[in-house]
């Protein structure tokens, strides 16, 4: 597959076969449009056409080719946001929910797979979360009484993990979770979807969207597509400039595939207790003559944008990695990834805040982007068939911040302290010193450039000012691509826009005599 969200190569990418799709050509007119073919808008066009809708999807990229393909699907309702948080957030109602709603998704995952015939290693199984301090265990057994208030009793304490490494202190033991392997999911859904009448356009970026009772969107093509119903499933919403990014903050996170003796290491999930924590599961190997596993383990997370040393997330990992499980071989895969943190822990799926009626959005994935967009494709699929559903209000993206007043003002401090690079020094002078395969900011002038050297010594130059909201992108020498630090929108090298909020490309700088800022700039 084309890397389209990066550099590096995820393990669900290799010898998959997607359905054949096209670049939207012609005009058209459907029930409801969806926008994004990641988790959450082929799971919402499924269930739709499901219904009988006339659903038309529409990917700027590959299927999957945005983070759903860059996920560890993990399938688990034991969430990164702790119980004990949920329930000071959202009350023991509101965490009981959630923990049903994600033990839900898992059950319709399960189901789609079945009913749609969908081989695509789906597994249930059991989850982990170990303590390796005793700071640690004093919050694990806060854990567990939180879980017991909102009545999952299911949950127990062990007193070992069955990964002996991990640590020698209790651990909770979560049943009934499970994995998948992402892309052969995404395939078989796509593929679903076709069969039912839907259609999936990809190469296809939407540059414009227009909202009343009819909705239409406008392609980079000039192709128009308007819909009773328009879902905006892109991970971050595209459609909205200010509000919602002030209730989301953009992480990169970091994942190797470790090569393990086969049955070596038990089949669960694992997650520790750490800031940033990791997260581990198991990969099975399928083929008769295939001796050994894929241990994948993540982690590393940091602010996008904000970290000028990625590669050390990778060595971090894997010294981690062979510290825990003595059984670990060969490093096969490393990747990243990003996910969007909301600002109270739980995501944002409904009717997009002071928009038409008939606009949805799913974003703040959260770290369980599987499970939270499957809850995204159940919720809003009830919502447009207009039957009641019981986690609604719980995820409504009108729902005040202020119950996390502390988090949403330090991410939003966080956001205008970036605007400090407006008035710092270029990271070099002159664009000769970029090497090839490299991207640096210069600064000439009042302006600062972002200036790119392909692998033929040939320089590129654009504008360092993000379209979304003008802050100043950096270089990503992990995934070759310019991150914003503000809002995690991204470019890709040569300026064009792979990741929003941001919906239109980097400026390029203009080199005519007298004209060496680039556009907009002062």
């Amino acid at each position: 597959m084309k890397q389209e969200s990066g550099a590096t190569l995820p393990i669900w990418e290799k010898n998959i076969t997607l359905p054949s799709t096209s670049q939207l050509q012609e005009n058209l007119t459907c029930d409801v449009c969806v926008v994004g073919a990641g988790i959450s808008g082929l799971t919402t066009a499924y269930l739709l056409a499901k219904e009988g809708k006339r659903v038309v999807v529409l990917e700027s990229k590959s299927i999957g080719g945005g983070e759903t393909s860059r996920t560890t699907a993990h399938l688990s309702n034991a969430l990164d946001e702790r119980y004990y948080n949920l329930v000071k957030q959202f009350g023991k109602d509101g965490a009981r929910l959630a923990a049903q709603s994600h033990g839900k998704a898992i059950d319709k995952i399960e189901e789609i797979a079945k009913d749609a015939n969908i081989d695509c290693d789906f597994a249930r199984v059991d989850g982990y979360l170990v303590a390796t301090t005793p700071e640690e265990e004093q919050l694990l057994l806060q854990e567990l009484e939180a879980l017991q208030q909102i009545g999952w009793h299911d949950v127990v304490l062990r007193k070992q993990c069955p990964a002996p490494y991990l640590t020698a202190l209790p651990c909770l033991h979560y049943p009934n979770q499970g994995r998948i392997h992402a892309m052969k999911y995404m395939a078989g859904l796509a593929g679903a979807i076709l069969d039912k009448g839907g259609r999936i356009f990809t190469s296809t970026h939407v540059v414009s969207f227009e909202t009343g009772p009819v909705t239409t969107v406008v392609t980079e093509g000039g192709h128009a597509v308007s819909a009773n119903h328009l879902v905006v499933a892109t991970n971050t919403p595209v459609n909205d400039k200010v509000t919602m990014h002030t209730k989301l903050e953009a992480y990169r996170t970091y994942a190797i595939g470790v090569r393990v003796p086969k049955n070596a290491v038990p089949d669960a999930l694992y997650w520790d207790m750490k800031d940033p924590y990791h997260y581990i599961r198991l990969q099975r190997s399928t083929g008769a003559d295939m001796d050994y596993d894929v241990l994948i383990v993540g982690g590393g997370d940091h602010k996008t944008g904000q970290d000028h040393h990625l590669i050390k997330h990778f060595q971090e990992l894997e010294r981690w990695t062979r510290l825990n499980f003595p059984e670990s071989q060969e490093v096969e895969y490393r990747w990243s990834g990003q996910v969007f943190e909301p600002v109270d822990g739980l995501a944002y799926i409904g009717r997009n805040p002071g928009d038409a009626d008939n606009v949805y959005i799913i974003t703040g994935d959260s770290g369980h982007g599987t499970t939270h967009g499957t809850i995204g494709g159940m919720l809003i699929t009830d919502l447009i068939m207009g039957r009641q559903n019981p986690w609604a209000s719980l995820y409504d993206p009108g729902r005040s911040p202020m119950k996390a007043a502390g988090e949403y003002l330090k991410h939003n401090l966080n956001v205008a302290a970036q605007l400090k690079e407006y008035v710092t020094g270029g990271e070099v002078d002159d664009p000769s010193q970029v090497l090839p395969g490299t991207g640096r900011i210069l600064r000439d002038g009042m302006a600062k450039v972002a200036v790119y050297c392909d692998q033929d010594g040939v320089r590129h130059k654009f504008s360092a000012v993000c379209t979304h909201m003008g802050c100043i992108v950096t270089w990503n020498d992990v995934e070759s691509s310019w991150d914003c630090p503000c809002h995690g929108s991204r470019f890709d090298p040569l300026g064009k826009v792979i990741t929003g909020p941001a919906t239109s490309d980097l400026d390029k700088v203009d080199e005519s005599p007298g004209m060496n800022s680039p556009k907009g700039m002062p």
